[in-house]
């Protein structure tokens, strides 16, 4: 195609890079967030599961969830299924979460469950 801006083969061998560091910039919120939540005493201010039981599934850790809520805060997206599919393909909350992506059931959940802790 001649005179056209032409993208990537479809059926290169990588997608991202490497290093998924590499997309989200220095001074992006996410990164805020990040610190932010990691820096929390969960247990202290009262989130179900931090820690954890000795027997079961494991489950998600208590920062993940909420950096995935407070992400949702930030960037106005209040729906569990909403959020679910943005784990799944927004570059920041993969990079945000460590590519987990938690089902709509288990963000709403964590809402409910979590919800004084929260405020």
């Amino acid at each position: 195609m001649k005179r056209y801006v032409v993208g990537q083969d479809r059926s290169q061998s990588t997608l991202f890079p490497e290093v998924l560091d590499d997309y989200i910039a220095e001074d992006n919120p996410v990164r805020v967030v990040d610190v932010f939540v990691d820096e929390l005493d969960l247990k202290d201010l009262g989130f179900d599961g931090a820690e954890p039981e000795a027997t079961g599934r494991p489950s998600y850790h208590p920062a993940t969830m909420l950096k995935i809520y407070i992400y949702g805060y930030l960037n106005r997206i209040q729906s569990s299924r909403r959020l679910e599919r943005e784990t799944q393909r927004n570059v920041e909350l993969i990079w945000l979460t460590g590519r987990l992506a938690p089902d709509f059931k288990t963000i709403a959940d964590f809402r409910r469950d979590n919800g004084k802790a929260i405020r």
